[in-house]
């Protein structure tokens, strides 16, 4: 695959996920548990489309399991878990099918409202179907029938997982083992608000009047499914809400429509717009901040900080009948900071939705600006 990225000028080295890692780390034990080949690497295809030659390390085995490790590379993003070495146990086992665990150093999911159920390792359903799949595919090349365990460990997880938000999210004793494309694209920041700049131009320079923003592609995909508006004509501004905004003015656009995620989105109702998780998380403290204002008792408020996602703290307002209340509340911090951000010569609104709910709310700016879309 190509191995980098030029961005403004910048070559930037892509990377590849601890999902890749533990895939590529699985296919070379089973190949060594089931036909004794010692693989120095494997190639690895990826959900992304591209190719990866992954070097396979500490290959170890006997008659009953087999064990190898690949180790991660982050390219140029400035990835906590950049080195550490991801581990795949490949073992027989009774019954059928392949079955994944994590052991040493992965998390294990504590609380509801996650890629996993409470109980799981915190191998994220596409790491998951990429290790079944290579898994798989050597168990029919050596004409295996049985059953096999694959367990992924990460010597020295527990202590990288410190430095990320694994333990509010209600994941413990590890790292979680990510990725859903199987590539890590460096997150240079200027490199991406640069990006962001380069492509809102170019739709100034098409002849586009108003700005369509979206985080990412839970957005282009809400976008097309949801609203009916083609998704190639919306900009992904990530986590940079307020440089978008700030490049849109300069750029002479006449509105701005930002279509997100309530779990980015709600972060701007408390005056964030840099989105990331490193700046903060406070979904919570928000959502229960209005739902207090909106009346819910303080044992449901409680309820509600307990929760590791929005989807999950909205299921609590609606028992209470007052997810409506408190999303109308939320909407007009939300238009209220995005307003300040952009001015009186940018009329903004923003549509926030959920993956499991679907529409949630919209800014009072809001319609007026997506009949623009639908209609043009």
């Amino acid at each position: 695959m190509e191995d980098s990225i030029l961005r403004d000028g910048a070559r930037l080295r892509l990377g590849y996920t601890t999902g890749s890692c533990a895939a590529a780390a699985a296919r070379a034990a089973a190949l060594l548990l089931l036909t004794g080949h010692r693989a120095e690497s494997v190639a690895l295809p990826t959900p992304a489309g591209r190719l990866l030659t992954l070097d396979i390390l500490h290959l170890t085995g006997d008659e009953n399991a087999a064990s190898c490790a690949v180790r991660k590379d982050a390219g140029d993003d400035p990835d906590v878990t950049a080195g550490a070495l991801i581990f795949a146990r490949v073992a027989y086992a009774d019954g059928a099918g392949i079955e994944i665990d994590g052991g040493e150093g992965v998390g294990r999911v504590t609380k509801p409202g996650l890629d996993q159920p409470v109980g799981a390792a915190a191998i994220n359903s596409v790491p998951r179907r990429m290790i079944r799949e290579n898994v798989a595919e050597v168990c029919r090349e050596s004409g295996y029938r049985g059953a096999l365990r694959v367990v992924i460990s990460v010597p020295g997880g527990a202590a990288i997982a410190e430095m990320t938000f694994n333990a509010r999210l209600g994941i413990v004793g590890g790292i979680s083992i990510l990725g859903t494309t199987g590539i890590v694209k460096p997150m240079s920041e200027q490199a991406l608000v640069d990006t962001i700049r380069v492509e809102l131009r170019q739709k100034r320079a098409l002849g586009a009047d108003y700005a369509l923003l979206t985080p990412g592609n839970y957005g282009a995909d809400f976008l097309r499914d949801r609203m009916g508006i083609d998704p190639a004509r919306a900009v992904l501004v990530s986590n940079y809400i307020g440089d978008a905004l700030d490049i849109c003015r300069e750029e002479g656009f006449r509105g701005a429509l930002l279509a997100g995620h309530i779990g980015k989105l709600v972060k701007l109702a408390g005056g964030m717009l840099n989105t990331h998780s490193k700046y903060g998380d406070c979904r919570m403290e928000l959502l229960a901040a209005h739902a207090g204002a909106a009346g819910l008792p303080a044992e449901k408020i409680a309820e509600i900080l307990r929760c590791v996602s929005c989807d999950e703290a909205l299921r609590v307002l609606d028992g209470a009948g007052l997810r409506e209340d408190v999303l109308a509340r939320i909407a007009v911090r939300i238009e209220g900071t995005l307003s300040r951000r952009a001015g009186a010569a940018l009329p903004v609104g923003a549509i926030v939705f959920s993956n499991q709910l679907g529409f949630l709310t919209q800014t009072a700016g809001a319609q007026g600006l997506l009949r623009h879309f639908r209609e043009n």
